[in-house]
């Protein structure tokens, strides 16, 4: 799969999956929330990690920046 995701998305991904999981590690969520956010921030970590952005592709957006030939 062709990547679609740039540096700056990438790393605003895993900002916010850390703070998802300061939360939930200090109790401050009920704990649906926390499963669900849990599972958010884990698909965000999968995707940066990956450079992929499922959602992007049926619209054809690209947050990766041009190469320069």
């Amino acid at each position: 799969m062709k990547k679609n995701m740039g540096l700056i998305d990438r790393i605003v991904r895993v900002v916010l999956a850390a703070g998802i999981a300061v939360l939930i590690a200090l109790n401050l969520l009920p704990v649906w929330l926390a499963v669900v956010l849990g599972a958010v921030g884990a698909v965000f970590i999968v995707t940066s990690i990956l450079g992929v952005c499922p959602l992007y592709l049926p619209f054809g957006i690209s947050t990766k920046p041009k190469s320069q030939a």
